[in-house]
């Protein structure tokens, strides 16, 4: 626990300084239920104009807070990758959001793994295969859960179905943190 209120005391200084903006769908302008916020050289934004990484703060115009050094420690620990990652999404739950099926397929080194760490409230996550309609199973995740898509599963589908509101005091609140670190380029 001590590690995860560490970590969070991190993700709270990021947001301080690059706060959570709430994206919205390509073309439709539809508002994603999740807010987020990056660290790291590049940060994943979507607006009317596509999805996307980007240098900067799409609100503040101001270049994204650099990567933890437990979240790179983390990356070393969990993934057998040679390079570090470039972006850590930051996407904050509130007890009655979701996270529809899709695929981590906005970065041009998709050899890469993408880890991903919960903080605060459990979710049911929902894995399928690469293909849209194919089988999916659900599970859940519990605040400071490692999970990694790598290998044949990088491009499978995913998604959050649900949080389970007051199942973490590590927040002081109910929601869910998730961290999403990811490798966008080759070199």
């Amino acid at each position: 626990m001590a590690r995860q209120q560490e970590l969070l005391a991190e993700i709270r200084a990021i947001i301080h300084a690059a706060p959570l903006f709430q994206p919205v769908m390509p073309r439709t302008g539809k508002p994603f239920s999740v807010k987020m916020s990056n660290c790291g050289p590049l940060g994943w934004v979507s607006d009317i104009d596509g999805y996307r990484y980007q240098p900067t703060h799409p609100r503040t115009g101001e270049p994204w807070p650099a990567m933890p050094g437990m979240l790179l420690e983390l990356w070393r620990e969990h993934t057998a990758y040679p390079l570090p990652p470039q972006a850590c999404l930051i996407n904050w739950y509130e007890p009655q959001a979701r996270m529809g099926l899709h695929q981590d397929r906005d970065e041009e080194d998709t050899d890469a793994p993408v880890l991903s760490v919960s903080l605060g409230d459990r979710c049911r996550f929902r894995l399928g295969t690469r293909e849209r309609k194919g089988p999916t199973h659900s599970f859940l995740l519990e605040s400071g859960e490692v999970m990694m898509l790598a290998g044949a599963n990088r491009m499978a589908f995913h998604g959050v179905e649900r949080i389970y509101p007051a199942t973490s005091t590590l927040l002081g609140r109910s929601g869910r943190i998730n961290l999403t670190l990811r490798r966008v380029t080759r070199a």
